[in-house]
């Protein structure tokens, strides 16, 4: 049973900082795509960020120069670190995880973690 937890969110002043950190158990992690993506209420899920088996990484236009994605395959964690954080970054945040053998599945989902910017 593949597992995702989230941590590190809460409530941030715009300008901010977090780092939000997904640790993964009963898969092969280091063989995982792993994602996170964002849902603001009202609004469709949308990826934000995600990192390739190989480390290769990929960012919403929107995060680009403030978000960093990361992992850390001894820890099985993905990491966000997340900077210059605007109100419209508000949003619960999902870590997912792919293996990389099946491109086309959607994978799993942690329970979210609720980030809020004040501004």
């Amino acid at each position: 049973q593949v597992q995702l937890v989230e941590s590190g969110g809460g409530l941030v002043q715009a300008g901010g900082s977090l780092r939000l950190s997904c640790a993964a158990s009963g898969t092969i992690f280091s063989a995982n795509v792993m994602g996170w993506y964002r849902q603001a209420p009202g609004k469709q899920r949308e990826l934000v960020a995600a990192i390739s088996t190989g480390g290769g990484t990929n960012y919403a236009d929107s995060v680009k120069g403030r978000f960093t994605i990361s992992r850390d395959n001894a820890k099985n964690t993905v990491y966000l670190q997340m900077i210059s954080l605007k109100p419209e970054d508000t949003a619960v945040y999902y870590c997912n995880a792919r293996l990389v053998i099946y491109p086309k599945s959607p994978g799993y989902w942690g329970q979210g973690t609720q980030v809020t910017v004040s501004s």
